[in-house]
């Protein structure tokens, strides 16, 4: 008889990796035969018998697909190792459903603006900490100084919404910083916004414990441990994969955001309606305490930490690809309506603070938000139900924020693998089509600062939002270069030009503002960690040990 090998074509098989192989049917089913003598002397049949759960299926002409019973190792402990982690993580899903694993703007708004969103429970607190030590009168700036900062989250913004279409595969301030400047820069950029996302991750996850401990006081002495299993948590979810994760982070946002913008209305209604206030109340003077003389670098001592409200503003332009199609177009959407909701929540949250005489207690308990709601909700009837409910939201919407740098971090670190300054491992994609070695990284990172700083956030926060800023500004300097070199390529080259200009210039300044108010505070770490991680870097790919992937 002919050899049996013969009966089976040549065909493509497509690996986990999403690789093609040529290799033939017959050693890829790796089938059972076996020969039976026939009905008449001499007479042979072949007879194959395949197995029950094949490790490929056919999906097409000449193309095979790995099912997850190739997947499955040998030996028991290595199979209960394999379904603890199915159990944790999900099934398999191959390389050809990436396209089903993005999102829509309902699911992307909550994930990549949760960090900017939540910011709004403590930036106000935050600038009338700093104009306390100048006393009572002096309160009143917040609002103006808020309304600085709302203007220079429009000029973000609008230089953001360019970067989107001009950029569509992501990478944010790296890649137009890496493409127009320059890799020096393009590094500087990713270092700062690699250190702000870990940085993003420790401080939301610490605010959201200590909210949790204010409600359940017997938990004090168990901070760093609820720290660490949150981030453990978050991670799991995580590792699941965007879309699965997307959906399990939407409620949280979006229910912090209506019940945020029931305590504005409500409070602003009894304000100026029921109760005929001015828009800057009157604040109680504080006993027994020696202020300091109100000076420009109080007032912007106070501005650079009120600043914290613009962290995570970047995220979108740098998550584009996670978007349906038209992924621009989208991306763009949802970037004006994150910005809208920020802005209006905040200038929301500062104007009921003015209103209703609200100081922020240096030990931040209890905080400016809950003696907001207390204010509003306290002696309305009905609503009073709604301060236990507006405290779950913030407590929600602080312990996940983390999740913008879930979804940015492992994105940026595959872009610099790929360029060859991370190890390749981060540019790889793991049974879910996450970036899993970026999310695990990113945890690990999270909870050494938790251990470290031991839960506190006032602590991490002095960390925070330098980073930020200076990838801003590396971004915007980067459009700039890229509108002056298609000049007279595209129409209204001049305007784009002049927006970017601008967005370079505000952010440069804010980043000087922040960096030097709270230098002294431990912005010093970030200042001088950015440089240190790019030279480490820059020499390790000079030298070949890192290579693209």
């Amino acid at each position: 008889m002919d050899n049996p090998d013969k009966l089976f074509n040549r065909a493509t098989y497509i690996g986990k990796d999403g690789a093609e192989i040529q290799a033939d049917d017959y050693d890829l089913q790796t089938p059972v035969g076996e020969e039976r003598r026939g009905g008449r002397l001499g007479d042979m049949r072949y007879v194959i018998i395949r197995p029950e759960n094949p490790p490929l299926r056919r999906v097409g002409s000449g193309m095979l697909e790995a099912t997850e019973a190739a997947e499955i190792p040998e030996g028991r402990l290595s199979q209960a190792a394999y379904w603890a982690k199915r159990a944790l993580i999900g099934v398999l899903l191959a390389s050809a459903k990436a396209e089903h694993e993005r999102l829509s703007k309902f699911k992307a708004l909550p994930l990549l603006s949760s960090d900017a969103i939540s910011s709004v429970a403590f930036a106000t607190e935050a600038i009338l900490i700093n104009l306390a030590a100048a006393g009572p009168a002096h309160l009143g700036l917040t609002l103006p100084i808020s309304l600085v900062i709302i203007l220079l989250l429009c000029i973000v913004t609008i230089s953001y919404r360019q970067t989107i279409p001009a950029y569509p595969n992501g990478g944010g301030s790296y890649t137009v910083a890496r493409e127009n400047l320059g890799k020096l820069p393009g590094l500087v950029a990713a270092a700062a916004l690699l250190i702000d996302y870990v940085l993003n991750v420790a401080v939301c996850i610490s605010a959201g414990v200590l909210n949790m401990v204010s409600l359940f006081p017997e938990l004090h002495g168990s901070i760093v441990l609820l720290d660490v299993a949150l981030v453990v948590l978050i991670t799991l979810l995580n590792l699941r994969g965007v879309r699965e994760s997307g959906s399990i982070f939407a409620f949280p946002t979006y229910f912090f955001v209506i019940n945020a913008a029931l305590l504005i209305g409500v409070g602003l209604f009894k304000a100026y309606v029921t109760g005929h206030q001015p828009i800057i109340g009157t604040f109680a003077p504080m006993q027994g305490t020696v202020f300091e003389p109100l000076t420009v670098l109080l007032v912007l001592r106070a501005f650079a930490t009120g600043c914290s409200a613009m962290t995570g503003v970047e995220a979108i332009s740098n998550g584009v690809p996670i978007f349906k199609k038209p992924e621009t177009r989208n991306a763009s959407t949802t970037l004006t309506i994150m910005a809208f909701i920020l802005g209006t929540l905040f200038l929301g949250i500062t104007l009921l603070a003015m209103t209703y005489g609200i100081e922020a207690h240096p030990s931040g308990n209890p905080t400016v938000v809950a003696q907001i709601a207390l204010k509003v909700y306290s002696n309305s009837g009905p609503f009073i139900v709604l301060f236990p409910i507006f405290q779950l939201a913030v407590l929600g919407i602080l312990a996940l924020s983390a999740e913008t740098s879930y979804a940015d971090f492992p994105r940026l670190a595959s872009l610099l693998a790929h360029d060859g300054f991370l190890p390749r491992q981060f540019s790889f994609r793991g049974d879910r089509l996450a970036f899993s070695v970026g999310i695990i990284a990113l945890a690990v990172m999270s909870c050494i600062l938790l251990v470290a700083f031991n839960g506190s956030t006032n602590a991490l926060i002095n960390l925070f939002a330098v980073g930020v800023f200076i990838a801003f500004t590396l971004s915007q300097a980067g459009m700039v270069m890229h509108w002056w070199r298609l000049r007279g390529t595209v129409k209204n080259w001049r305007r784009s030009i002049t927006i970017n200009g601008l967005g370079a210039t505000t952010t440069a300044i804010v980043a000087l503002i922040i960096a030097s108010m709270k230098f002294l505070e431990g912005a010093w770490i970030v200042v001088l960690l950015i440089p240190l991680l790019v030279l480490t870097r820059y020499l390790l790919c000079t030298k070949g040990t890192l290579r693209p992937a």
